[in-house]
């Protein structure tokens, strides 16, 4: 697992015997950001950026590598979250905000919003289901903003009204939500 571009770009994201998460792929990581490079209106250094669920920290350390400034790293997972400091202290990226949330918590408790919202929970996480849900209720994710969700291939978003598209990277599949304006 390595840091696809920008700053970082090659360098190896170290994990340890005690990691237990799915990562994604460097593959579908880089098509994703293909995509996110595409997006009409982003810019990485003026979004406000939010990862949940960052397991190994690979997706805030991609928008810290492309000189996003402002990301808040969200991981429950004591070795997960221990591990991701110790990353971004070896990389010496300043931007990334690390907390040790429950996912419900952090949503509920937020007071901010965000450009841009990545989560990657568990696929066998039994309430993915209400992830989309909960970041549109609680008004996080800002107006034009955009919030990709991984997940497994069972499971089909495209009925949600904040739906706009899904992309498969094999066993990895993206569906894509905009918060747009009316």
């Amino acid at each position: 697992m390595r840091i696809i571009s920008g700053s970082h770009k090659g360098k190896i994201i170290k994990i340890n015997k005690f990691f237990t998460a799915r990562p994604t792929t460097d593959f579908a990581k880089e098509n994703l950001f293909n995509i996110i490079s595409n997006f009409e209106n982003f810019d990485f250094e003026k979004s406000k950026v939010l990862d949940l669920f960052a397991g190994s920290g690979s997706i805030s350390y991609e928008f810290a590598s492309r000189n996003c400034k402002n990301i808040t790293s969200v991981e429950l997972k004591l070795r997960h979250f221990l591990l991701i400091k110790k990353n971004i202290k070896d990389f010496n990226f300043k931007s990334i905000n690390l907390m040790r949330k429950n996912f419900f918590s952090f949503c509920n408790n937020c007071k901010e919003d965000f450009d841009l919202i990545f989560a990657d929970p568990p696929y066998d996480f039994e309430s993915v289901e209400k992830v989309p849900g909960l970041i549109f209720e609680k008004k996080i994710l800002r107006e034009n903003g955009t919030f990709i969700l991984e997940h497994s291939s069972k499971i089909n978003f495209s009925k949600n009204k904040f739906f706009i598209q899904k992309r498969k990277y094999g066993y990895i599949n993206f569906s894509f939500f905009q918060n747009k304006k009316p």
